[in-house]
């Protein structure tokens, strides 16, 4: 309460002024109507225009900026659940008071993040936490079987930094054992699975100065960011052909 009447802003142990939000909100209406987009997109789309545009007006500001780090790479971003968000309010205003069509158009998500897992040789996933991120990505597996007919086989590993418990019947969407069942994970990788109870800001720098530190050296960028449409256009022709197999 004491936070609340000085202004300022709890998440867990991080605090800030509430003028933080409103400058955030203020930058995000005038990207929107400087970008003009007006229409429906990907969030991967709308968060690479959004990084563009951080690194247009902030140079420098990949040395802190996810989703402008992420745009230079040619690295997609999505996000499961758009409306719940900062982002999601300010674009829900652009559309109420400025007549705006721009929605992120979860449709969109669904069959790149489909195309992307068909088109790699083996696919697998680090999760940190869980929740509606962690199912958005693993449910494309059974989303190519069970409803374009396209049988990949699941994920080729599991990686799980959390700290929920299993007891409870959650795990933030499904153990590894579970995720099985739905086709999500191979079955064949399943002992080599590992979920590790631990706090993400502990565990993740460990396992990237590994991954970064391998002797294997690092491999080439794939930037998939710019390859959405062609991947996108393979999935859709590889459907037509399984499912008029079927029939």
């Amino acid at each position: 309460m004491e936070l609340y009447e000085d202004g300022v802003i709890r998440i867990y142990d991080v605090l800030f002024p509430a003028t933080v939000l409103l400058e955030t909100d203020a930058y995000i209406r005038a990207f929107l109507e400087r970008s003009g987009l007006n229409e429906p997109i990907a969030s991967s789309e709308f968060h690479y225009r959004l990084g563009l545009d951080l690194l247009e007006r902030y140079p420098g500001c990949e040395e802190h900026s996810v989703v402008a780090r992420a745009a230079r790479a040619g690295v997609p971003v999505y996000t499961s659940s758009p409306g719940d968000s900062s982002i999601g309010m300010n674009v829900a205003y652009h559309e109420l008071m400025n007549g705006s069509r721009l929605m992120i158009d979860p449709n969109k998500d669904v069959n790149e993040i489909c195309a992307i897992v068909l088109a790699g040789r083996k696919n697998g996933c680090v999760i940190l936490g869980g929740g509606s991120p962690k199912n958005f990505y693993l449910q494309a597996q059974p989303t190519l079987w069970e409803v374009y007919g396209i049988p990949k086989g699941g994920n080729d590993f599991f990686i799980q930094i959390t700290t929920d418990q299993v007891v409870w019947g959650g795990l933030s969407g499904a153990t590894p054992a579970e995720a099985v069942s739905w086709g999500k994970v191979n079955p064949g990788v399943l002992p080599d699975t590992v979920v590790a109870y631990c706090d993400s800001t502990i565990a993740f720098p460990l396992f990237c100065e590994y991954a970064v530190g391998s002797p294997n050296g690092r491999r080439q960028r794939r930037e998939l960011l710019h390859h959405r449409e062609r991947l996108v256009a393979e999935l859709a022709r590889e459907a037509r052909e399984k499912l008029k197999v079927k029939t």
